[in-house]
């Protein structure tokens, strides 16, 4: 790479050759509505699910509200994303179990922390599972500081009044838990998983909102635990005989841990009757007729990314001046990804590109546009347009319609 082109680590962003629209919302959920009534207006208007697709840059923001959004206007969404399992209870469960049989002493909140999580017996019966928070949180303050052996601590749990019996009887179970093998660690964290299913995973639906995405994220834990579980063993298995683990169940959490944060190669799961929703990452190559991009703002997309390295040694890098000369840069130091990912999109769609953003946070502040927007010719959906198009009469603003028009008029299923 020559130093003149060390800067240009993304191809130039060039317009699209099919018409762009532009729609701007005052709030972030407010940019929801507008674009889940605009797929329930194509969709009235005859263009087929299948013929739509949603792309965000990062969809940690955006699935909550785009999820209610699609309830409210009839839509099915299917978010094309990679569990984050390291942030469910069911991992945390297993993590957690690991833990308390790790060190050869325990405190007290190691201890019962998978009591926390959800832990139950795998005999559990009726009602009694899980232990209820406030009783875990009781035993917890009730019981004698320091660390001790699980051993120890059955005789102590045993001994000191007012501990529920139930806090007795995990800890018992933690102290007939056998030396991590990989048979063992497969039917002991795999019970762990299946009680889970049978008694945490209704919990998580009982107190879950009606549309229950908290249960379905929960539900599409509890399989990938399973799996984890019985790649663990093999893992295990291998990592002893080549010497690179011991035999303990700290090494099993962070062998869990490796293969938890390996992103899986595709997706979760799809429905070819609902609207793909997807991140701005997994664009290439996508060929649809109409794409809606979301968070066209200056603090979306592009997306200024962290780094350890100060700044200053960054731009040495990246001009290239004297010794760095023979250091190469990190894309991630620009925006040079996003607008890559950014003209992926673009070039996604065949017949229409429609572009939305929010203006205000939550708290009134001002949003501004991203700047990819400057580069491009956008036709502008007026604020009269998108109260219509967000109404009970869903109407299209006159540019998309217009858009469908160019393409060749309405379409059937």
């Amino acid at each position: 790479m020559t130093p003149p082109n060390r800067l240009a680590l993304a191809r130039p962003l060039e317009p699209p050759d099919v018409p762009v629209v532009e729609m701007a919302s005052t709030t972030r959920r407010a940019e929801a509505r507008s674009v889940m009534a605009l797929v329930a207006a194509l969709r009235e208007e005859g263009v087929p699910v299948r013929d739509i697709a949603l792309v965000v840059r990062d969809l940690d923001a955006y699935e909550e509200p785009l999820f209610r959004a699609a309830m409210q206007y009839g839509v099915t969404p299917v978010f094309w994303t990679q569990l984050r399992v390291t942030r469910t209870r069911p991992y945390a469960l297993v993590e957690s179990v690991c833990g308390a049989l790790a060190g050869e002493r325990v405190d007290t909140r190691t201890l019962l922390r998978p009591l926390e999580h959800r832990w139950a017996p795998a005999s559990a019966a009726g009602h009694s599972w899980p232990v209820e928070p406030r009783v875990v949180q009781r035993a917890i303050a009730g019981l004698p500081d320091g660390a001790r052996p699980v051993g120890e601590w059955v005789e102590v749990v045993a001994t000191t009044d007012d501990v529920d019996a139930r806090i007795g009887a995990f800890v018992q179970w933690l102290s007939d838990v056998p030396e991590p093998r990989p048979e063992t660690v497969a039917s002991v964290l795999g019970a762990v998983v299946e009680a889970y299913a049978d008694h945490g995973l209704p919990e998580t639906k009982a107190a879950d909102a009606p549309a229950l995405l908290a249960t379905e994220t929960d539900a599409r834990a509890v399989v990938r635990v399973r799996t984890l579980v019985q790649q663990l063993r093999h893992k295990f298995a291998e990592r002893l005989d080549d010497g690179s683990l011991e035999r303990s169940w700290a090494d099993v959490a962070e062998l869990a841990s490796v293969i938890a944060t390996q992103r899986p190669g595709r997706r979760e799961h799809s429905n070819a009757r609902a609207v793909d929703v997807l991140e701005a990452n997994d664009v290439w190559a996508l060929d649809v007729p109409y794409v809606v991009a979301v968070g066209l703002t200056a603090t979306e997309w592009p997306q200024e990314t962290e780094s350890t390295l100060p700044p200053e040694f960054q731009e040495a890098v990246l001009r290239g001046a004297g010794a760095a000369s023979t250091l190469a840069p990190s894309p991630a130091w620009t925006d040079g990804r996003d607008r890559d990912h950014f003209a992926d999109t673009l070039c996604a769609a065949a017949s229409g590109v429609v572009l939305t953003r929010h203006t205000e946070t939550g708290g009134g502040d001002t949003v501004h546009p991203s700047p990819f927007l400057t580069v491009l010719d956008t036709d502008s959906v007026s604020a009269g347009e998108m109260e219509r198009l967000r109404s009970a009469e869903r109407a299209l603003p006159a540019p998309i319609r217009a858009m469908l028009s160019e393409a060749g008029g309405e379409t059937d299923d």
